[in-house]
């Protein structure tokens, strides 16, 4: 895909920001880094949510519920909700959804019935081997303005930042 623009300048709602902050001794570079990965994911995941994933009756959460489900398996609900980024509670009503269109499923835990097993249906599996492709080229779509080398920076400079958090307890 050809690379649609290069434009580097500050966003309207940077500058706001940059503007309303001005007086205070905060790292401006660090405040945009991180508003603007923010805010790409936002728009990434409002996108994919109009385009393709509301008429497969799926918010963007329940898709990342689902991928991560098909990726790595079947797991607790507790675990499922770390690796999502949700709380306990968020993911009880969306595995609700997701189960009442038959794309997942819970089960009983098999040493201690009060703890619950989430999984991926077969319904949920040929969905996602359909969804996944359309979600990369939304992904595509979203990288094509930069350059391969740059591409593979990104990735690597926000490797970088994850690998220096420490897991939230």
């Amino acid at each position: 895909m050809a690379i649609k623009s290069r434009d580097t300048s500050k966003t309207i709602q940077e500058s706001i920001a940059t503007t309303h902050v001005a007086a205070l001794d905060v790292d401006m570079d660090a405040m945009a880094a991180i508003s603007n990965v923010f805010r790409v994911s936002v728009l990434f995941h409002n996108q994919a949510e109009k385009r393709f994933l509301l008429q497969h009756k799926l918010s963007f959460s329940g898709f990342t519920v689902l991928w991560v489900l098909w990726v790595f398996g079947k797991m607790e609900s507790y675990q499922l909700a770390e690796e999502c980024g949700i709380t306990k509670g968020t993911l009880t009503g969306i595995v609700s959804t997701l189960e009442k269109h038959g794309f997942a499923e819970r089960r009983a835990h098999p040493s201690d019935g009060r703890r619950r097993l989430v999984r991926l249906t077969r319904k949920g599996d040929g969905l996602m081997k359909k969804l996944f492709p359309t979600i990369n080229a939304l992904e595509q779509e979203f990288v094509a303005g930069l350059k391969p080398a740059e591409l593979v920076e990104l990735s690597r400079m926000l490797r970088i930042i994850l690998h220096s958090q420490d897991p939230v307890p």
